[in-house]
């Protein structure tokens, strides 16, 4: 497959993620008073996973997150020119769906209820950066061995996958959105941070190292956990 369509798919792939994901959470909210706000918000990141997986899978993998394409590269599923292009076409996707996202709710005077075009915080861990690292961490982790798995030649899922890693990102973002709004991506992360900055707010820009840091250092557990798992005695 060309290169350049992989950057591509990887580009659109990670529009849609921060575009629906995070649109969804500035739309209802991810107050701890309302439920049902985690739940619509959960289940925006994880059906756009879902779509994108069906949608590019074939193309990219349907990495859309450089901490997955990390975890690729430990495992030798890519290379690191490869790895480089798909980090840079990610962050501009989430850049081109934050700005789409800017564009929307400034022009349709819609309230962004987060406050933050959906970024990333430490309110729920008492403004705590160990906390915070250890839950992007451990989401990380969970998440991306959970792709590891369901994507080895040994698995066997079939055309179930897609929805097995859509359900688990859904599945970490339940506990995750509470205590850090849930990266487990950075590209994620970085986008609506630099967008909440510029319109003023600068706490998401101020804590995105953690947003970077915990979820790259899950990966790599991940993948050094699921290589020793995975191999031969």
């Amino acid at each position: 497959m060309n290169s350049m369509k992989k950057y591509i798919a990887e580009l659109i792939g990670t529009c849609v993620l921060v575009f629906m994901g995070c649109g969804t959470a500035m739309l209802v909210g991810c107050d701890a008073a309302s439920g049902s706000g985690y739940l619509l918000t959960a289940l925006a990141f994880g059906l756009s996973i879902v779509a994108e997986a069906y949608c590019i899978g074939n193309i990219s993998g349907c990495h859309v997150n450089p901490a997955v394409s990390l975890a690729v590269l430990m495992n030798g599923g890519m290379k690191v020119n490869e790895f480089v292009g798909y980090v840079i076409s990610q962050i501009i996707g989430a850049f081109v769906g934050s700005a789409l996202l800017a564009v929307i709710f400034t022009t349709g005077q819609v309230k962004d209820a987060t406050g933050g075009f959906g970024a990333n915080g430490l309110a729920g861990v008492n403004g705590s950066a160990v906390a915070g690292l250890l839950v992007e961490i451990a989401l990380t982790f969970i998440f991306v061995l959970t792709i590891l798995g369901v994507t080895s030649k040994k698995a066997g899922h079939g055309s179930f996958g897609g929805l097995i890693i859509g359900l688990t990102l859904t599945f970490v973002h339940i506990l995750g959105i509470g205590l850090t709004g849930t990266s487990v991506n950075p590209a994620r992360s970085i986008a609506p941070a630099v967008f909440a900055a510029a319109n003023g707010n600068m706490d998401p820009l101020i804590a995105l190292w953690i947003f970077i840091a915990g979820p790259l250092i899950g990966a790599a557990l991940a993948a050094c956990a699921y290589r020793f798992l995975e191999a031969e005695n």
